[in-house]
């Protein structure tokens, strides 16, 4: 197959990139339940800087200090051979197929995670614990994440890579026109990643943290309260599950245009 042919190939994959896309905005667009609200408006502003202020911690403890223990918990050498493996395939066959059959295998990846942030969520939220799963709620995260770059040929441990996985998980939870804007934002990215400095990197952790401490609020909220913690928990995995399709769609759409570059 010519890469005439591959490029039709790549064009149809990102057609359905962008329907994937259009869904997921549907969804941002759907406004919080009544009762959340509600809650919202009565937590103590002191609750939110708190939250806050954890989740930044999160970010900055593993990103500094747990890289290394995140990688042992899978087998980094085999996933970038999987990776090495597949773009081979892509690159020799060059039919959609071929890319779509990548897009599935990552996808079917990770979703057993999703179980153990559940069992993770309910059993401290059961305890009445709500700021101490933080950290090993984001571990999670950014190990699934770490991973889904792995997949696609992309090393994680790039500051550029480090301020583009924050910049997904903040768009990733946002609602209505704050996902519209972080999603632009992401998109520009991909097409204009650039090695950031130090403060950038910080900054764009405070943009990430201030974005899941609105959006998870109300549960972290709940979760801190005995009896009731177990609906906040129960909150994790919705939220596990709503940034590991965002990251896998915005990866796959990544790698689609890089190959599209290539063959130009």
């Amino acid at each position: 197959m010519d890469n005439t042919q591959f490029l039709a190939a790549c064009e149809k994959e990102l057609k359905y990139i962008q329907k994937c896309e259009q869904k997921l905005q549907k969804q941002a667009m759907v406004s919080d339940v009544s009762w959340k609200k509600a809650l919202e408006s009565v937590i103590p502003y002191k609750i939110y800087v708190n939250l806050r202020a954890a989740f930044a911690t999160a970010f900055t403890i593993i990103f500094e200090k747990g890289v290394d223990v995140i990688e042992k918990t899978y087998n980094k050498e085999s996933l970038i051979k999987d990776f090495e493996e597949q773009n081979h395939a892509v690159d020799k066959i060059k039919t959609q197929r071929e890319l779509r059959r990548f897009r599935n295998k990552v996808s079917k990846s990770n979703r057993w995670k999703s179980i153990i942030t559940t069992a993770e969520g309910v059993g401290l939220g059961a305890l009445g614990i709500g700021l101490p799963d933080i950290v090993l709620f984001i571990g999670f995260l950014l190990q699934s994440v770490y991973e889904i770059a792995l997949k696609y040929g992309y090393d994680y441990k790039k500051p550029e890579e480090r301020v583009f996985i924050l910049k997904m998980m903040s768009a990733a939870i946002q609602k209505r026109e704050k996902w519209l804007e972080a999603d632009m934002e992401v998109d520009e990215l991909i097409k204009n990643l650039k090695i950031p400095d130090s403060d950038e990197i910080q900054e764009q952790i405070g943009i990430t943290a201030d974005a899941f401490a609105l959006e998870m609020l109300v549960m972290k909220f709940i979760q801190g309260l005995p009896i009731v913690g177990v609906v906040g928990g129960l909150s994790n995995p919705v939220y596990y599950n709503k940034i590991m399709d965002y990251t896998r769609l915005k990866y796959h759409k990544r790698y689609l245009l890089e190959k599209k570059e290539e063959i130009k």
